[in-house]
């Protein structure tokens, strides 16, 4: 199994992770400082790798470094983010490699909307028919294929095919497919509408809160004070991380594999570990803990530079 690092971590330090297999969130690492830079990270990150079933009806159908969830259900199936557009062919490949039909995705979901998470939705939705849904800000961003965003991926080199939503979800609400039920928890920080979703499950008798992660990664080169483009992000980012630290958490799930221990996980799941290693609240509580530190350490960087 070829398990990705963290989100946005440098190309060295891939490798390195991957031996370790870890199931700890990785420490946040300096993104890329040129366009070569992050071409070279995203290509790591497009290799094929294995399907996994997570529990329930929940399995990880995306590529090495970009993550993908199916959820099944007797009416069709939802898709939690499509990766980069070369990595539909990936997702495609797992899902017909789990006995399933990839033309059964109804739905398209999303954790928020840059290139290697949703890069990959106007092609699905041209194959699949599946119906996109997002928060409005995200939904905006996706229409404009990632150049309005706030941070450094507004760059060109971060843009990807757009493509509108066909519902806008919003805070709490809840989306519903053949008995599955997702609900809506926006997360704004990371994008202005990053979502992070949640579902019930039942894992060996007994329920299971699982929880789709957004993200909460701060990018080098964001301006967090008085940013034109996003004034209120430090408020938001603040409601975010409180409201992340209350989400009920059985089952933490991420937009890459390094965030929540894909690799180690999966490999002791498959020697049949009992219970189900997946069950691990601590990358949910270690994610936001990190977040919170690079929050305030950027906050305290501008604020003596402005003194200056």
């Amino acid at each position: 199994m070829r398990i990705s690092p963290g989100c946005f971590l440098h190309p060295n330090r891939f490798l390195a992770l991957l031996l370790l297999a870890t199931p700890t969130f990785p420490a946040p690492a300096a993104s890329p400082v040129s366009n070569a830079g992050w071409r070279q990270l995203f290509e790591s990150w497009k290799a094929p790798c294995d399907p996994v079933h997570i529990a329930g009806p929940i399995y990880y159908v995306g590529a090495t470094g970009v993550s993908a969830f199916l959820l099944t259900t007797p009416e069709g199936h939802v898709l939690i983010d499509t990766g980069f557009e070369e990595t539909v062919g990936v997702i495609r490949t797992n899902v017909t490699r789990l006995g399933l039909r990839w033309q059964d995705i109804k739905l398209i979901l999303a954790s928020h909307a840059h290139l290697d998470h949703v890069g990959g939705h106007a092609l699905m939705k041209e194959l699949t028919g599946g119906k996109i849904i997002m928060s409005e800000a995200d939904a905006a961003l996706l229409a404009s294929g990632g150049r309005e965003d706030f941070g450094p991926t507004a760059d060109p080199q971060m843009s990807y095919r757009p493509v509108q939503a066909d519902r806008i979800v919003r805070d709490g609400e809840r989306v519903s497919l053949g008995g599955v039920t997702l609900q809506c928890h926006l997360t704004p920080g990371h994008t202005r509408g990053a979502t992070t979703w949640s579902v019930q499950i039942t894992e060996a008798g007994k329920k299971l809160d699982v929880v789709f992660f957004s993200s909460v990664s701060l990018l080098d080169g964001t301006q967090v004070l008085n940013n034109p483009k996003y004034p209120r992000l430090v408020e938001d980012y603040r409601t975010t991380l409180a409201a992340l630290r209350k989400l009920p958490c059985d089952i933490f799930l991420a937009p890459h594999g390094g965030m929540f221990g894909l690799g180690d996980k999966a490999a002791r799941l498959k020697k049949g570990e009992v219970p189900n290693p997946f069950i691990d609240r601590t990358p949910l509580l270690e994610a936001v803990g990190a977040a919170e530190k690079a929050l305030d350490a950027q906050v305290a960087k501008e604020k003596a530079a402005a003194r200056k």
